[in-house]
């Protein structure tokens, strides 16, 4: 097997790559700024950076939404030259395999297809592979064996609940929510409460340093916003409760797509499932208490893993260097529109 081989993960949030040469993992924003709306000014980390930073004539924006490609141009040129300055020239004639959700339309994992099978990269072959299937590999599941696993991916702008078995999805849920909404919810709580207006990354920091998927946490964190009755920025100490009052509609929605899909899952899947536990990945996983919440709700245990954002892009390399996952990936080569 060629060792020149790269598993992409492109997360709304996060581009993830795994290299099987190196064994390392890539982890970088995916986020492009453009200026004079037709030429990239950075992307990755220095672009997110400029995020609700930027003047009018850079516009920062994320090429992935909702779990699908927006921009594919932009994206096409981001990965290309990212992945040039990393790997030091090695990526022409390279194998490429690429997570995709479950619930997008053949057009939409085309364009995945299309991303690294034309262009600039000239790559030897390229494979997709169901997203929920490369988390249970990544986590060292043997999704081949007649065994029904239950995934719940929480991402920025999806959150993908999969039932696997036979190396198959039995049953999956995508729904267009994740992250971004938690982040927005408690931009939208915060200025209902206190009259403060406060970015999304301060949402984001408030919900990775207090978010709980149960009451109870007592920490506080200070954070600067516009007061709007003055315009004038102020310092005001928010608690975990606040974060908690906030974020709790969109993890109860979370929970109920959980039970609807336990509930038509066939009762031999279901044993599985009791025994081995749920599994959760994605960077929303991290959120503390989450997995309490979810064994609360299900009264099955809920399982959880170091690097949760990493699972997927680890499962892909497995899947391309194991000859028993063989079957897993799928090419869309001879679906190319001409």
């Amino acid at each position: 097997m060629n060792n020149n081989v790269y598993g992409i993960d492109l997360g709304t949030c996060n581009f993830k790559v795994f290299c099987k040469a190196t064994g390392k993992i890539l982890q970088e924003k995916n986020t492009i700024a453009i200026i004079n709306k037709d030429q990239i000014y950075a992307y990755g980390d220095a672009a997110y950076a400029m995020y609700e930073k930027a003047p009018e004539s850079i516009t920062v924006d994320f090429p992935v939404v909702s779990g699908v490609i927006a921009d594919f141009n932009f994206l096409q040129e981001f990965i290309y030259e990212y992945l040039e300055s990393k790997m030091k020239g090695k990526v022409a004639g390279a194998e490429f395999i690429v997570a995709v959700p479950t619930d997008i339309t053949d057009v939409e994992k085309r364009a995945f297809f299309n991303l690294f099978y034309k262009g600039k990269f000239k790559s030897k072959r390229v494979l997709l592979c169901e997203k929920p299937i490369a988390d249970a590999v990544g986590l060292g599941i043997d999704v081949n064996e007649p065994t029904g696993v239950m995934v719940v991916n929480m991402g920025a702008d999806t959150t993908e609940i999969s039932i696997i078995s036979l190396g198959g999805l039995v049953l999956s849920n995508l729904m267009h929510f994740g992250g971004r909404r938690m982040d927005e919810s408690i931009m939208a709580h915060i200025r209902k409460e206190f009259n403060l207006v406060i970015g999304q990354k301060t949402a984001m920091a408030l919900k990775e340093t207090l978010g709980s998927g149960l009451p109870g946490r007592t920490e506080t964190m200070v954070i600067v916003g516009r007061d709007v009755v003055s315009g004038l920025p102020i310092e005001m100490e928010i608690s975990a409760e606040i974060i908690y009052a906030a974020i709790k509609s969109t993890l109860e929605s979370i929970c109920t797509s959980i039970k609807m899909i336990l509930e038509k899952t066939p009762p031999e899947l279901a044993r599985d499932i009791i025994h081995a536990g749920i599994y959760i990945t994605g960077g929303g996983s991290k959120i503390h208490n989450l997995n309490q919440l979810f064994e609360e709700t299900t009264n099955i245990r809920v399982n959880i893993c170091d690097a949760p954002e990493e699972s997927a892009v680890r499962g892909l390399v497995k899947i391309v260097s194991d000859s028993k996952y063989k079957r897993l990936p799928f090419s869309m080569k001879n679906n190319i529109l001409k």
